[in-house]
């Protein structure tokens, strides 16, 4: 049998099986039984982009068959082999649909099973940073346990976000390799079938920050070819049902990489046999290029162990947390003041104290100099000091400033990790990534508890003070250039963000300062001056240039920009937002909702659904995609009347806010206590039962002018 054949006959399969489940879900449920995923706004994601059509029941479903049926056209052609390997991955979202409609916990421990529409959003600035360089899904068996966890280790240290499908799955737990979310590497499942909830993802990028129509499959493949950096490595024999999976991951672009022998087809279809060189064939394939700054530290240094949490009784060392004083700042110096690569170690190292769990005071002090360094730039550089140490397998780093709570595992103690590496890690990273402003760089590591606290109050929170001091001094106003940031255009190609002191990028990770300071470190990079010139409207927010300079960087999508608008020509958003804000016409103002909310809003919709008519560079007045800072900024909504809009917010967004907000509003509106007037999902959802809510609290919102 030739490959054409196999993929054909795998093809065939995948439709009968998905038949035979339908006509037994049918059979027990009934044709009117619901079909959903979790928490996406996509229905059944690569059906919905291929056809345009939702599916929502097992009836439904029946059409779909008929979707994979007329894509097997058993030609021995490649065109027909790749069209035969979407008809399997459409079979695979429908028995995977199935799953989910006939079992409340399709997928347990530790299969995760469907990705929902938040957590792929979650994802979006990782992934267009870099930070996340890649999508690695390994999907069979490899010869043994030791085998799998290297290559699957090897892909977690550079930071890829990887998936498991199959066997694979279990010698990966026999490896002891590190899995979760959190640390980049998903078991999805053990069934062939689950690895649609990978093409699901890429299908899903396409929808949210591509804004590609459901519909036009073709514009799908180009996006998931262009856009999605992922490749497939099948291990262990191949079953026709896996080779025409694999042919559906061709079609989307990705290329597949087997250790078993096949028909080559170059850059698309690989045998590699030697496993020491499958992650670097991968790469290679998939174009992916791995910036890799080499540490002399005795543990694995990637973006991936981001997330990493280090338990109780997993630690072996622990500084801050309300138990002890735990602080760290950067400080621009003169060149003169500093000596390169100085890493000193003021009292006890982590093996110099006794006790079952090591508690210590800690102060780290990073001095740099260059002589492009603004201070301005100090909080920039400071705030990677939290994202370096948790890029350290084995640490723990929450917080910053003076609230910084840090943890050191047992494992990484073991491996020989010590407190003179985080001077090492630190001193780095601040010359490899900052190097067009930091020259020289020196860390110092205090533990001496006297000395923590003297030294907090004579350097940091005199620094500290000036800095807040500093940017509360930052209005729109009080300077005469904004910053565009396009990060994200290489998955949202018509979106571009406005960054302003009081108006934040929307993902949240990018500060007018910020945005300055990448200028500087990248003149041609994705943050770029726009001075501000030709008012149009200072109310809502219109420049002349600014307006210029997003049709022109949108090519075209977008002609006219309001900074400070809801209705008007709101500012685009890319996907990756943190909260949504959307009108609610019944109580005269907005209701707020973040991308954790799992619940139905007021207006009768989810974050996905909202998410799902503001992403991908489109302009929906009315609704607006924005960072959780930017609700209490005195230019939030502005236009409109600003924060006394606000109505509704999900109650955990509503205390993070709580106190900030609360000072914008008496600032500007004169009134106290302002959050205690909004409602939450606590109080009431009904729209109804909201405006009742809001009534009895004599919220501003219910008096003030139409905002239709």
């Amino acid at each position: 049998m030739n490959l054409f054949q196999t993929i054909f006959t795998g093809s065939n399969q995948a439709v009968s099986a998905a038949e035979g489940l339908l006509k037994q879900a049918i059979e027990q449920k009934g044709r009117d039984h619901k079909v959903a995923f979790p928490d996406t706004a996509y229905a059944l994601p690569v059906i919905y982009a291929a056809t345009g059509i939702k599916i929502t029941t097992l009836g439904e479903l029946e059409g779909a068959i008929g979707i994979v049926k007329s894509l097997i056209v058993e030609e021995l052609q490649l065109t027909q082999a790749l069209n035969a390997g979407l008809a399997t991955a459409v079979a695979a979202e429908i028995i995977e649909a199935i799953k989910y409609a006939m079992n409340e916990t399709p997928y347990e421990a530790p299969c995760a099973g469907h990705i929902t529409d938040p957590i792929i959003r979650s994802l979006g600035v990782p992934l267009v940073t870099g930070d996340i360089p890649g999508v690695a899904v390994v999907l069979g068996e490899c010869p043994d346990s030791a085998t799998a966890a290297k290559v699957i280790k090897d892909y977690q240290s550079k930071g890829l976000l990887t998936f498991l499908v199959g066997k694979v799955i279990d010698q990966a737990i026999e490896g002891n390799v590190k899995m979760g979310l959190e640390l980049r590497v998903i078991p999805l499942g053990y069934d062939v079938t689950s690895v649609i909830h990978v093409v699901s993802v890429a299908i899903r990028a396409s929808l949210i920050f591509g804004a590609v129509e459901p519909g036009k499959l073709d514009k799908h493949m180009e996006y998931t070819k262009n856009r999605v950096p992922a490749f497939v490595n099948a291990f262990g024999p191949l079953s026709e049902l896996v080779v025409s999976a694999g042919a559906g991951a061709i079609a989307l672009g990705f290329p597949v990489i087997t250790d078993q022998v096949v028909p080559e087809v170059p850059t698309l279809l690989l045998t590699q046999k030697d496993y020491d060189k499958v992650v670097a064939t991968s790469l290679e394939a998939r174009g992916i290029k791995i910036k890799i700054t080499e540490l002399p530290i005795p543990v694995a240094f990637a973006a991936a162990f981001e997330g990493e949490r280090i338990r109780k009784d997993d630690m072996y060392a622990e500084f801050g947390g309300s138990k002890t004083e735990c602080w760290e700042l950067l400080r621009k110096k003169d060149l003169s003041e500093i000596e390169d690569h100085k890493i000193e170690i003021i009292g006890p190292d982590i093996d110099a104290v006794d006790g079952d769990i090591k508690r210590l005071p800690l102060a780290v002090l990073v001095d740099v100099a260059g002589k492009n360094m603004q201070e301005d730039f100090e909080p920039v550089l400071e705030r990677r000091i939290h994202y370096f140490m948790n890029y350290t397998e084995g640490v723990m780093h929450v917080g910053q400033r003076d609230t910084t709570w840090i943890r050191i595992g047992k494992e990484a103690f073991e491996k020989g990790f010590r407190l003179k590496h985080f001077g090492e890690i630190l001193y780095a990273k601040m010359l490899d990534e900052f190097d067009t402003v930091v020259d020289k760089c020196q860390v110092t590591i205090i533990t001496d508890a006297e000395k923590v606290k003297a030294l907090k109050a004579e350097y940091a929170e005199p620094r500290y003070a000036a800095r807040d001091a500093r940017l509360a001094s930052l209005t729109d106003e009080s300077v005469d250039t904004f910053y565009s940031c396009k990060l994200c255009q290489s998955f949202a190609p018509a979106h571009v963000c406005i960054v302003t002191p009081e108006r934040l990028g929307l993902c949240g990770a990018v500060s007018w300062l910020d945005a300055k300071a990448t200028k500087e470190l990248d003149p041609t990079g994705p943050c770029q001056p726009i001075v501000k010139e030709g008012v149009e409207d200072e109310v809502k927010g219109i420049w002349k240039s600014v307006n210029e300079y997003v049709e022109e960087n949108s090519q075209g999508a977008v002609g006219r920009v309001t900074l400070y608008s809801l209705m008007e020509d709101p500012m685009t958003s890319c996907g990756c937002f943190e909260c949504i804000a959307g009108i609610m016409p019944e109580a005269n103002g907005i209701i707020i909702v973040n991308r954790e909310f799992p619940g139905e809003t007021p207006v009768g919709m989810r974050f996905g659904e909202l998410a799902s008519m503001t992403g991908g560079g489109v302009q929906t007045p009315g609704f607006m995609g924005h960072g959780r800072y930017f609700i209490s900024s005195k230019k939030f909504i502005s236009a409109e009347g600003g924060t006394s809009r606000i109505v509704w917010m999900p109650k955990e967004l509503k205390e993070y806010v709580r106190d900030r907000l609360n000072q914008t509003a008496k600032e500007v509106h004169d009134i106290d206590n302002f959050v205690d007037m909004i409602c939450d999902e606590t109080i009431a959802t009904d729209p109804e039962k909201v405006v009742e809510f809001l009534t009895e609290k004599g919220h501003p919102a219910l008096t003030m002018d139409s905002i239709m």
